[in-house]
């Protein structure tokens, strides 16, 4: 696969038989990260379903499910360092599940009980949540471009949807990188649907082609294919790494589930749409590539299988058992001294809350 090479077709490695050949020196993975890449993948859609789950029981306020866009995720970030960074938008469990991310320090801003999440981003080098639509990729360019005056040779990496190509975040971004030479890969997934507006009234042109107009490559790649995705990246982190190129991935997947938990989908998307895309289901494809070359047996799937479904419950008892906030960080974080007004608000939530006791009710009082 040439990722820099003009194609109408998103580009693949796996092929449509499970049997078929792939190129794995080209691909630079041994048995071992191939067998990786589908573990992480059923990590992600378990813990997906679970987290969907726990806010139908009211344990998260609100989550936007990604079942359908586990090779998107999976195969980008497992192409990058250590040390380069993640910016992510808010449907990117799957990222930070290869980042290492406790996903119950991640959950904690779909329970509404911390902005972004309460895990370290300089630890795992995955930055907070971002709702804005296409606010990220701005943070992304900018990091990019400090690290490129520093000398550090790490590439940023920005998820954002196809929605997010109106925006005008976006072509900024776009531009800066262009003209600063940023080391960022900008990574659409496309899943055809921004709520309940499709792609095609988003725009005539291909999202990949957009790159054309800032000078720098544009790839298409099948978003369902967990190689194709690994191997777009890691050219593009290559190219951005050696001389500040950037890159635009577009990964053409679908959005399997609502927009999020708040949204009902089948309101505007076709059945038979739905269903097209069940069939290209990227866990199962990769499954019957993996088996049909050997390289996975029944004993590894059920292992990964149990593994899954322990780390489900694990993350769910995480959620369910998480303490409320302490009710004083409401009025932390925005100034450096608090001003008299909230000072005193602040002093009569604290005193509400402790005459309440319980710390469920601190925190609904405050």
């Amino acid at each position: 696969m040439t990722a820099t090479g003009p194609s109408e077709e998103p580009l693949g490695v796996l092929p449509s038989a499970s049997d078929g050949e792939v190129d794995l020196e080209a691909l630079g993975l041994k048995e071992e990260d191939l067998r990786e890449l589908y573990r992480l993948m059923a990590l992600t859609r378990r813990a997906d379903l679970e987290a969907t789950a726990l806010q139908r029981q009211g344990e998260l306020a609100v989550y936007p499910p990604l079942i359908g866009q586990e090779a998107a995720q999976v195969g980008s970030a497992f192409a990058l360092r250590e040390s380069d960074w993640i910016f992510p938008s808010y449907r990117e469990l799957g990222a930070a599940l290869v980042r290492g991310v406790g996903l119950v320090e991640y959950l904690h801003f779909y329970r509404a009980t911390w902005h972004g999440g309460t895990y370290d981003a300089r630890e795992h080098r995955f930055g907070y949540v971002s709702v804005p639509v296409g606010s990220q990729i701005l943070h992304a360019v900018g990091y990019a471009m400090g690290a490129r005056l520093d000398g550090d040779p790490l590439v940023a990496l920005t998820y954002f949807g196809d929605g997010a190509t109106s925006e005008g975040d976006f072509h900024e971004g776009c531009n800066f990188a262009a003209v600063f030479r940023a080391p960022v890969i900008f990574f659409c997934q496309n899943n055809q649907w921004a709520i309940s507006v499709p792609v095609s009234a988003q725009t005539v042109a291909p999202i990949w082609k957009k790159a054309e107009a800032y000078g720098f490559p544009g790839v298409c790649v099948d978003g369902n294919d967990v190689l194709a995705v690994y191997l777009a990246t890691r050219e593009a982190a290559a190219r951005a790494r050696e001389d500040g190129t950037p890159t635009l991935i577009e990964a053409v997947t679908y959005r399997l589930g609502p927009h999020s938990t708040a949204d009902d989908a089948s309101r505007y998307q076709p059945g038979e749409e739905v269903e097209s895309w069940k069939a290209r289901d990227p866990l199962v494809r990769y499954r019957a590539w993996l088996e049909g070359t050997g390289l996975a047996d029944q004993t590894f799937l059920d292992e990964v299988e149990g593994e899954a479904k322990s780390f489900a419950a694990e993350m769910r008892s995480g959620v369910i058992g998480s303490d409320p906030r302490p009710v004083e960080e409401m009025f932390r974080w925005v100034f450096e001294d608090v001003p008299p007004h909230l000072a005193r608000q602040r002093n009569e939530a604290l005193r509400f809350a402790a005459e309440a006791g319980d710390p469920e009710v601190k925190t609904r009082r405050a």
